[in-house]
């Protein structure tokens, strides 16, 4: 009989990865396998069976230079779970086509491996055959430092490929599509080629394959690698106003574009990213490489230049903000979370972890932060690993407002409460935001969730302080602004003391960025001064609106500053309050037909609307995207739409995948700022 020889090695992918959970992955090339799990691969032999008496089986496995060499055996017993393994299942042994389970450790380092399988012959001939698959980490795994407990939280931060980010003001927090794009053809591949242009590999690379079996580990490279300030990082990031040399950062609205880009052009940096961005596309690669992710939003982020915990902020006795301080309160500042053990600290900081790519301060001389466990955080351990500090400032910072005039102080209030007063992200298996600030930071009541988009305003929450020594001043929006329609907010004003008052009250709005840096100018669009007279003890209420042809050129992502700013002029005492606001942009609607009957490979028709709330025509260029729905993007022009009108884009889209999919739309307006935005959820179901 023609002795043994190898024809084939199965990788068996169908079953694999569904065993695995990296079904999403099917349209990589290689076999994409989870550690600490088994994963199985059967031999197709030509010429006589396998003889388990005198044949025998030895598998390398290698990562890099890296190797271990297993046998074969026939019982999955007696062989430690943090060792490599390779076994045959005696009973439903194939002679002619033996399958061959291999387990790896679940801390085995993430990568991409190749094995050699040989088969050694009672005559001690050697027959061999050749394979690869990639290794991602194992949330499902109890073993692996990146278990998480339950199931909806794995499919939300780990196998979810679209989500929510929120920006705008606490008061009025904005929900923005994402998609992640986790499972788009050749993210995989640059995600795990990020780990290898990192100047860890490029140092040495025995080391950083060694040291890719903690989470930790690789999510600071991550957040190192996702700038490009001290590497071949993915994005280069810019806080101006002029992005004629690549993407404006608000237009992006999706990772796959920019991992994709940043791989085809020879891992050269893609323009732009802010804050939001660089998160996100954090988010997606921790997410591809198996480590539990989320993307996270602190309103009124403080940055503390020289780490005194106190933020202070300039206005003029007419109620004008001033660029007199290095430190800054950005509106909104986006970061990642990343679930993992801590063992490097000890078990009490296990959980979620603050992880920011955004390149704001150097940690041990690289531009990155963390991982800083949100534990530490809310217990102040600034003593413990990775830049714990420098977080803690960013929530709990105080702010100290000071009015000046020719130098001098003449009036100084302070705030405890501003800073880190919302802290979000993305309900687990719902549309809509989940406040976690009680993760970070003792609070009075904090509630689990909160929608989206406020429609009434709390007065606690808005309301800024001054002096109270005989006046006490409040400023407080009546509801949360929305495009096209007048800004309306009350001033109330109470006079504390039994006399006669009359007061100069000078109100200003100014426009701003949400990242407001002390290099920024601040310009004023709106102002009105008068003088009032306060009875003893009197409470005084003025009601005040700037129209929408005031505030036209301040739409978008752009902020307002309001101050009101009050001056006793017998006494010439001094009392401030001033709040910081967006204005809502309004939605596209998207509507699905026969939405339930959306299945695999089938056409489905989509409706987009829109409504024109301007009081000026409008037109541009409407996109719709969908990971596992639509291949790329579609673009249609829209004529100019006069105000009032309404106008709806019928579009088809074919479904390759089941799960839950983010089909979305954005309009880019001509020759105004704000692009309009909406999506809608779509469940994909086995046909």
């Amino acid at each position: 009989m023609e002795d043994l020889s190898i024809q084939n090695v199965n990788l068996e992918k169908s079953e694999n990865l569904e065993r695995h959970r990296t079904e999403g992955f099917s349209s990589s090339d290689a076999l994409v396998v989870r550690r600490g799990a088994p994963f199985k691969i059967s031999l197709q032999l030509k010429g006589r069976p396998f003889n388990p008496r005198t044949d025998t089986i030895r598998i390398k496995v290698m990562l890099g230079r890296l190797y271990v060499i297993m046998p074969v055996t026939y019982s999955q017993k007696k062989v430690s779970s943090s060792q490599w393994k390779a076994y045959i299942d005696p009973e439903c042994l194939n002679l002619q086509n033996p399958s061959i389970f291999i387990c790896s450790p679940a801390s085995a380092s993430v990568g991409c491996y190749k094995f050699q399988l040989c088969v050694f012959t009672h005559d001690q001939q050697q027959k061999c055959a050749f394979g690869k698959f990639i290794l991602l980490c194992n949330p499902w795994c109890p073993e692996d430092a990146v278990y998480i407990p339950f199931e909806d939280q794995r499919e939300e931060y780990v196998q979810n490929d679209s989500g929510l980010l929120f920006m705008g003001t606490h008061m009025n927090p904005v929900s923005r599509p994402w998609s992640f794009d986790l499972y788009e053809p050749d993210v995989l591949e640059t995600c795990l080629n990020l780990l290898q242009i990192s100047p860890q590999h490029q140092k040495n690379r025995r080391v950083d394959y060694l040291n890719r079996n903690n989470p930790v580990y690789i999510s600071r490279v991550v957040s190192a690698m996702i700038n490009c300030e001290d590497d071949r990082g993915v994005l280069k990031g810019n806080w101006s106003s002029d992005f004629k040399q690549g993407v404006n950062p608000s237009m992006w609205t999706g990772s796959g574009d920019i991992l994709k880009q940043w791989a085809q052009t020879g891992y050269s940096p893609v323009k732009y990213g802010q804050c939001w961005v660089f998160a996100a596309v954090m988010c997606t690669v921790m997410r591809v490489l198996g480590i539990p992710c989320r993307v996270v939003t602190n309103f009124n982020s403080a940055h503390d230049t020289n780490n005194n915990l106190l933020i202070e902020e300039y206005y003029t006795e007419t109620g004008q903000k001033l660029n007199n301080s290095k430190d800054s309160i950005w509106n909104f500042h986006i970061w990642v979370e990343c679930w993992m053990s801590r063992r490097d600290l000890g078990s009490g900081m296990d959980g979620w972890q603050v992880l920011d790519p955004t390149p704001q301060e150097r940690s041990g001389g690289v531009f990155c932060c963390g991982p800083a466990p949100v534990k530490a955080i809310k217990d102040r351990r600034i003593d413990l690993l990775y830049d714990v500090p420098f977080v803690y400032a960013e929530v709990n910072a105080a702010v100290h407002t000071i009015v000046v005039s020719q130098g001098r102080v003449i009036s100084l209030s302070k705030d405890t409460e501003r800073v880190g007063s919302l802290i979000c992200t993305k309900a687990i298996g719902f549309s809509r935001l989940q406040n976690i600030t009680g993760d970070y930071k003792y609070v009075k009541s904090p509630s689990s969730t909160l929608k989206s988009r406020s429609s009434t305003i709390s007065e606690d929450s808005t309301i800024r302080r001054g002096p109270s020594e005989g006046v006490q001043v409040f400023l407080n929006l009546d509801k949360a602004p929305v495009a096209g329609e007048p800004i309306t907010f009350t001033v109330k004003v109470i006079n504390k003391q039994k006399v006669n008052k009359m007061m100069k009250v000078h109100l200003n709005a100014q426009a701003k960025e949400y990242n407001h840096r002390p290099s920024e100018e601040l310009k004023t669009f709106w102002e009105t001064h008068g003088v009032i007279q306060l009875a003893p003890m009197e409470v005084k209420v003025l009601n005040q609106q700037i129209l929408p042809a005031q505030y036209k050129d301040v739409m978008g992502d752009k902020m307002i500053n309001l101050a009101v700013v009050l001056q006793d002029t017998a006494s010439q005492e001094h009392a401030l309050a001033s709040e910081e606001f967006n204005i809502a942009s309004p939605e596209l609607t998207i509507k699905i037909a026969d939405e339930d009957s959306a299945v695999p490979n089938k056409e489905q028709v989509a409706t987009v609307s829109f409504t024109n709330p301007y009081s000026h025509p409008v037109s541009g260029v409407l996109t719709v995207a969908g990971a596992g729905l639509i291949q790329g993007k579609v673009q249609f022009r829209m004529l100019p739409l006069y105000p009032g009108r309404r106008v709806e884009q019928r579009i088809t889209f074919t479904p390759t995948t089941v799960g839950t999919k983010m089909l979305q739309a954005s309009l880019s307006l001509t020759n105004f700022s704000p692009t309009i935005r909406g999506f809608k959820m779509v469940s994909i179901n086995n046909a």
